[in-house]
């Protein structure tokens, strides 16, 4: 009996964010583990941000159907659960003799005629369909995970180890049975084969991800680990162009290609369809903000901002929210379709944060109506869980206005593209000390330069001046915000 004989198939759900695909980041279970529902089992990573999946099903997992780093479409199965039964076709909750999905579970008919999706992002109106069911691919007790750990060459066999948890340290692999050997196709340089089969590169799933990325042919790369396993040492070396044997002479003129997806994917994307659809206008002013620097020190030391992110970021962005009361058209979205601008109520404001994975936008909802202190909180938020990479899809729907905070990274200023959907962005860049006049004299004083790129279709030229201008005041001396 198959591994997977009488378990049900958990297929990749869409999110709610209307995407097609998704890669397997983390596996969060193995094979012979026990899941409860709503139990987390993968970390996958979409055109936006990391969503951690649960599980719509109690039971053992039979199978781990999808490896780490691969991407897979919106409706592949990725893991098999066993419930204990023998009833199951192996379809995702889907009676044999009805063939639909069961109401109330992931992919299966809510109320109203429309679909559930993942847990926490409510339903998405469209129809449960099954898909036909491939013939001839893989055979039973082969999940398509196992298939593809092996596959290097144009024409490879690969080996159904004889249990699920194949220590890939081991240093002999199983024996092969006739009956276990499957036959695929897959793109790539052939492999040396040994003893009349095919040669199986043994990998951990992050090397082959790095692999991946990296552009690097996995069955060309000199294994140096315990039992022939390849190593990160050897994929990162042998995509440099060293050798970890002698025989081999290293490389030069080589290149490395890193392929474009997920976040940055969707941000190059979006950054294109932003800088060739809105007419930018990009305005500098540079001040003084030796007043903004004084008070940043007194309320880190006020206990009341103990547990938020108390920054020189934090006075610019109260100062944004502050400034858009007077120009609302720096907080508004040009309607092309409608041709009409569209003026938001309600600040929500964005804070550009560079991750591992890319950039990402998350923005504060209502931070125009905080009080500092709630402001200082709501950013201390958004950063620690962006560097962490947990940046959930909602999190970045609906802002209306963004920060780019380009100092951090010692730089002056620059021109930033519009957020897709926004009028306005603000590139804060570095406060150092400089020499700077005051009161006829010549002083050091902490400098900064502010540049505003807004779009010319709704804000003119004299509404994103006396905007940057709003700012730049509240920034050389705070306590105008009393005036406003």
């Amino acid at each position: 009996m198959s591994p997977t004989s009488g378990a049900k198939q958990f297929k990749l759900p869409d999110v709610g964010e209307g995407l097609t695909e998704a890669e397997i980041v983390t596996w969060r279970v193995k094979p012979g583990d026990t899941v409860e529902v709503n139990d987390v089992v993968v970390e996958i990573e979409t055109a936006k941000s990391l969503v951690e999946l649960p599980c719509p099903y109690a039971g053992t997992v039979a199978d781990l159907l999808v490896g780490e780093g691969e991407t897979v479409a919106v409706g592949t199965p990725i893991i098999a659960v066993s419930d204990g039964s023998d009833g199951s076709d192996g379809a995702v909750g889907i009676p044999a003799e009805e063939g639909a999905v069961e109401p109330g579970l992931i992919g299966g008919p809510a109320p109203g005629g429309r679909t559930s999706v993942l847990v926490g992002y409510g339903p998405k109106t469209t129809e449960a369909k099954r898909r036909p069911r491939k013939t001839g691919a893989v055979p039973t007790g082969v999940s398509s995970a196992t298939a593809q750990q092996g596959v290097q060459s144009a024409f490879s066999t690969e080996v159904t180890p004889p249990t699920p948890e194949l220590d890939v340290e081991q240093a002999e692999p199983a024996v092969p049975q006739v009956a276990d050997v499957v036959t695929r196709r897959s793109p790539g340089p052939p492999v040396a084969a040994l003893g009349g089969g095919a040669a199986r590169v043994m990998a951990k799933p992050p090397v082959r991800k790095l692999a991946k990325d990296l552009g690097v042919d996995l069955g060309a790369v000199p294994a140096t680990g315990p039992g022939g396993v390849v190593t990160r040492a050897d994929v990162e070396g042998h995509a440099r162009g060293e050798s970890s044997t002698p025989e081999a002479a290293p490389t030069s003129g080589s290149e490395t290609r890193i392929p474009v997806k997920g976040v940055r994917k969707m941000t190059a994307q979006a950054m294109v369809a932003s800088a060739f659809t809105a007419p930018h206008v990009t305005e500098w002013v540079t001040i003084d903000a030796t007043r903004t620097m004084r008070l940043v020190q007194r309320l880190r030391a006020d206990r009341d901002f103990a547990d938020g992110k108390v920054s020189p970021l934090l006075v610019v962005a109260k100062a944004v929210c502050l400034a858009a009361r007077r120009t609302p058209e720096v907080n508004a979205t040009f309607d092309d379709a409608a041709q009409e601008i569209v003026l938001k109520h309600g600040v929500n404001l964005g804070i550009a944060a560079a991750t591992p994975r890319g950039l990402v936008v998350p923005n504060i909802k209502g931070a125009d109506q905080m009080t500092l202190r709630e402001l200082a909180g709501a950013l201390s938020e958004l950063t620690d869980t962006a560097r962490e990479g947990r940046t959930q899809p909602e999190q970045m729907a609906g802002g209306t206005f963004t920060i780019t905070n380009v100092g951090v990274f010692g730089v002056d200023a620059g021109t930033p593209i519009l957020n897709p959907g926004e009028t306005g962005i603000l590139a804060v860049g570095a406060i150092a000390k400089k020499p700077w006049v005051v009161r006829s004299r010549v002083r050091p004083r902490w400098v900064t330069t502010l540049a505003l790129s807004f779009d010319h279709r709704v804000v003119d030229g004299a509404q994103g001046s006396r905007f940057l201008a709003d700012v730049a005041a509240l920034v050389h001396d705070p306590a105008q915000a009393l005036l406003h």
